[in-house]
């Protein structure tokens, strides 16, 4: 596949070009491209959805304390019930990107032809429904309207390699013309949004488009351009990936679907309120992370299994950890020896005073959470990935009492951890460690 090149410039204006002779041609010439900002990219967490798209204050807000890190924005499409989005810009799109945000650019036109409530406006459409020529009309407002995705995202400078998203809302899949008219409207919008080296995904309710979706997959391979991803609308209240009736075990899995489990309702992060649908996805590759936890040149590993309380005059593997991490913080310059010798507490006791714990002869449970936790962390939830999430499971490690894997990932079991943790100290458990998370974490705060 022929790349762009590489400034993004460039990339923007050639596929601009492209775009443009596609409204007029209705051909699929594009070349793809993969720029270097990229959205979602690869993530399993939680996401919302809402029609308008939210301040700046609000996202910041829900960023420090909400679980949700995806956000699903309403780019294009005459029918949106929210086409004014003051909030919508370039520069917030870099902002949000730049502050972690993943973000599922979202088209709402043409609806299905056997729905009451759409067209909603005098000036908007729905999809064709004649049936002549296997439904061209539907297929020629298809590439049409992939077109104007693909214009309004790079306008908004999401770059070529993301998703975007057709919104069908659920309608009557027994109706034979509004059924396949939909469905032939479907493959061309995929075909278009590919062609012009985007990715495509669809949005649907679990008991028409997406069945439709999986029952064309599995009964008629290659008749239709089938989406690279998935959204299904399933309110069951349950946040995972699965859509049992209506979605088959095995498509677009394991990191091709987003499922929206609950519908609109208030949610209150950071005392800021918005009304929102809440989603799961799994994308890309999911959220991965990377091997770590030598912590000194003698490499000496960080990665306990326990964080005990040590003694003077103890001689062991977990002293070398101690060891290790007093010297990253500054209070230790002796050799790693594995033994709890008067240098050792020496250092142990700079520590505990400047960290504003009693000095002991010895290192307690509340002095490892401290010292596994210090430094300048981000906040992190479900989904991220990296150094700071294995600093926090080793933290957890002490905090609780409880062993974890170290996988570098805030999956599930971290979730679980934190809102132990949180339970035990007295925390609302959001399942988020932010700064002030970090801050009792640095306190030893353990109950």
């Amino acid at each position: 596949m022929r790349r762009l090149p590489r400034n993004r410039a460039a990339v923007r204006g050639t596929l601009a070009t492209a775009v443009a002779g596609l409204v007029a041609s209705a051909t699929l010439t594009a070349p793809a491209a993969h720029a270097d900002q990229v959205t979602p990219g690869n993530f399993t967490g939680y996401a919302f959805d809402q029609c308008l798209t939210p301040t700046q204050a609000k996202m910041d807000a829900w960023m420090e304390h909400s679980p949700f890190a995806g956000v699903g924005i309403y780019i294009s499409g005459d029918s949106r019930a929210c086409r004014s989005q003051p909030n919508l810009t370039a520069t917030w799109v870099k902002k949000q990107i730049a502050n972690g945000w993943k973000l599922l650019p979202i088209t709402l036109g043409p609806q299905a032809n056997c729905l009451s409530r759409f067209p909603r406006y005098k000036d908007d459409k729905v999809i064709a429904a004649s049936s002549a020529n296997t439904y061209a009309a539907a297929r020629k407002q298809a590439r049409a309207e992939a077109a104007k995705a693909v214009a309004a995202a790079q306008k908004l400078g999401i770059d070529a390699g993301s998703t975007l998203w057709y919104d069908l809302e659920g309608f009557d899949s027994t109706k034979k013309v509004c059924r396949e008219s939909a469905m032939w409207f479907l493959s061309d919008y995929n075909k278009t949004i590919k062609s012009l080296g985007y990715v495509s995904g669809v949005y649907s309710s679990a008991g028409s488009g997406i069945k439709l979706l999986d029952d064309a997959r599995v009964k008629e391979p290659g008749k239709y351009t089938l989406p690279d991803r998935l959204w299904v609308a399933r309110w069951d209240g349950v946040a995972n990936l699965e859509s049992p009736g209506y979605l088959r075990t095995d498509g677009w899995m394991p990191h091709g679907r987003v499922k929206q489990y609950r519908g609109g309702h208030n949610e209150t992060w950071g005392g800021v309120t918005i009304n929102i649908d809440s989603n799961f996805m799994s994308l890309g590759k999911g959220s991965t992370g990377t091997p770590g936890g030598v912590m000194c040149k003698e490499r000496v590993q960080a990665n306990l299994s326990r964080y005990p309380v040590v003694r003077v005059n103890a001689n062991s593997g977990t002293v070398k950890a101690l060891q290790c991490l007093l010297r990253k913080a500054g209070h230790y310059r002796g050799p790693v020896s594995g033994r709890f010798d008067n240098t050792t507490l020496q250092a142990a006791n700079a520590f505990q005073r400047r960290n504003g714990f009693n000095t002991v002869s010895g290192f307690t449970r509340k002095q490892w959470t401290s010292l596994l936790s210090i430094g300048n962390n981000p906040t992190i939830k479900r989904g991220s990935a990296g150094v700071a999430v294995r600093k926090l499971q080793r933290t957890l490690t002490a905090a609780t009492g409880r062993p974890m894997t170290y996988t570098g990932v805030f999956d599930a079991g971290t979730e679980q951890q934190v809102k132990a943790w949180q339970k035990q100290v007295g925390l609302p458990q959001s399942g988020v460690v932010n700064k002030a998370a970090w801050r009792l974490l640095q306190q030893g705060k353990i109950r």
